[in-house]
C-alpha cells in the first residue's frame, strides 16, 4: 500500500525515559508503515539539553513558529536528585515552559473517552476541557532565599532606572526565609482570553475562568477584568447566539462546581492553577494516559504533546530487560493531533483521515477489552474480560485494528 505523502515536516521534538522509547516504537509500527513521515528532529532528552547548555530548546520553539506544527515527547524537568543523577551543569528549567513562553498562547487538555472506562467522578458524562495560561506565573519566577535580619522588597523602575515604586515584601528580622517574585504581560493575557473565546466557540461549549482575585487584588484581579473587557466588546453577542455562556467565579468555588457538574465545559486556568486541575482532571478521567494536549498560540501555531510524566519506573524496569505495560494513548494521540492539523494547513485529507483513524482504532481496541495494566482496573463492560498487554503489544493491537 502506497504511503501518504506529507507537504511539509512536522517539528519533532524526541524525549525522555519510557515515552522514549514508546516514542521510537509508536513511529515504527503505527506511523511509517501507513505516511510517508516528514519531521525536523530536535533531541530535548535531558542529556543533549544538557550539552547544548539548553539550546537546543529554544531552537526547537523557533522551529514549531516556523513549520506551525511541532509534537513533543514528555521530558524531564530536573530537580536536585536528577542534577546529581544525570551530571548536569545546572538546574535547567521545564522545557515545557520555554517552549510556552516563546510560542504563548494557550493549552489546551482534554480526556480521552472510552467506552468501559468510567470516571471517578460518576456525574461526568461529558468532557472537561482545560484551557491553561501558558505564559508566565511561577514558571518565570524569580526566586531567592533570604537571610535573617535581611528585607526583601518588590521594586520598579523606569527606563532611565528611577524607582517608580518599592514597596517592602516581608521584613527578615526574625529569621530567614524564602522570597518569589513572578510577572505576566497584557499582550499574553489577552492572547489568552481570546484563545479561550475561540476555543468555546469553535466546540460549543461554556467557557468558565477563574482565578483568586479576593486576595491578589492586583495580579489575579487584572487577568478577571481583561477577560470581562475582551468578552463585552468581542465575544458576548457570538455566544449568545451560539448559545453558550462565560462565567468568572473564584477558583475554589470554580473546583466545587466543576466537581458537581455533568463535564461539558472549558475550563479557564492561570498557568500554576491550570498545571495542577488539569492532572486532577484527567485523573479523575481515568488516567493521565487518556489526555490530549496542546498549545495553541494566537499567530497559528501549534504544539502537541502527551499529558504526563516520563514513565521513569517503567524505565528502569526496561533497561534491565524486563517487559513494561505502559499507557501510550497519549503519546499516540500528540501524533494524531499534529498530523491532523498539518493535514489540515496543507490540504491534504489523507493525511487528517489517517490520523483520525489511527485515533478511533487506539480507542477501539480499549473498548474491545485489549489496554495497558492501569487501565485493567478502571475498565467494566458486560462480556467484556480486559487483557492486560504489554507495551509494545498493546501498539501491535492497535495496528492489527488498522489493517
Amino acid at each position: 500500500m502506497a504511503r501518504i505523502e506529507m507537504k511539509n515536516p512536522i517539528v519533532e521534538m524526541d524525549g525522555d525515559e519510557m515515552t522514549r522509547v514508546l516514542w521510537q516504537w509508536i513511529k515504527e509500527d503505527l506511523l511509517s508503515p501507513y505516511v510517508d513521515l516528514k519531521t525536523e528532529y530536535y533531541d530535548l532528552g535531558l542529556v543533549h539539553r544538557d550539552e547544548t547548555d539548553d539550546q537546543v530548546t529554544i531552537e526547537a520553539a523557533k522551529a514549531n513558529k516556523k513549520y506551525k506544527v511541532g509534537v513533543k515527547c514528555a521530558t524531564i524537568t530536573p530537580n536536585a536528585q536528577r542534577v546529581e543523577e544525570y551530571n548536569l551543569k545546572q538546574m535547567w528549567k521545564s522545557p515545557n515552559g520555554t517552549i510556552r513562553r516563546i510560542l504563548d498562547g494557550t493549552v489546551f487538555r482534554a480526556p480521552i473517552l472510552a467506552q468501559g472506562i468510567t470516571p471517578y467522578v460518576p456525574g461526568w458524562k461529558k468532557p472537561i476541557v482545560l484551557a491553561r495560561h501558558a505564559y508566565g506565573d511561577v514558571y518565570a519566577g524569580v526566586e531567592a532565599r533570604v537571610e535573617a535580619g535581611n528585607r526583601a522588597y518588590l521594586q520598579v523602575e523606569d527606563a532611565a532606572g528611577n524607582v517608580v515604586e518599592k514597596r517592602l515584601v516581608h521584613d527578615f528580622a526574625g529569621g530567614g526565609g524564602i522570597v518569589q517574585s513572578m510577572h505576566n504581560l497584557d499582550m499574553s493575557i489577552v492572547s489568552f482570553a481570546r484563545s479561550c473565546f475561540n476555543y468555546a466557540l469553535d466546540v460549543k461549549m461554556p467557557l468558565w475562568f477563574a482565578t483568586k482575585d479576593t486576595i491578589s487584588k492586583t495580579y489575579d484581579h487584572h487577568f478577571k477584568d481583561i477577560f470581562a473587557e475582551i468578552y463585552e466588546s468581542e465575544y458576548k453577542q457570538r455566544f449568545a447566539e451560539a448559545g453558550i455562556e462565560y462565567m468568572y467565579t473564584l477558583i475554589d468555588d470554580a473546583v466545587a462546581r466543576v466537581v458537581r457538574s455533568e463535564g461539558g465545559i472549558v475550563w479557564a486556568c492561570k498557568n500554576y492553577d491550570g498545571d495542577v486541575m488539569s492532572d486532577m482532571v484527567a485523573t479523575a478521567y481515568g488516567s493521565l494516559g487518556l489526555m490530549t494536549s496542546v498549545l495553541v498560540s494566537p499567530d497559528g501555531n501549534y504544539e502537541y504533546e502527551a499529558a504526563h510524566g516520563t514513565v521513569t519506573r517503567h524505565y528502569y524496569k526496561h533497561r534491565k530487560g524486563e517487559e513494561t505495560s505502559t499507557n501510550s494513548v497519549a503519546t499516540i494521540f500528540a501524533w494524531t493531533g499534529a498530523l491532523a492539523k498539518r493535514g489540515e494547513l496543507d490540504g491534504t485529507p489523507a493525511l487528517t483521515e489517517f490520523a483520525k483513524k489511527l485515533e478511533r482504532a487506539t480507542v477501539r481496541t480499549i473498548e474491545e477489552g485489549e489496554m495497558t495494566g492501569d487501565l485493567i482496573a478502571l475498565f467494566h463492560a458486560d462480556g467484556i474480560v480486559p487483557k492486560k498487554l504489554e507495551s509494545r503489544a498493546f501498539l501491535k493491537a492497535i495496528a492489527s485494528r488498522m489493517e
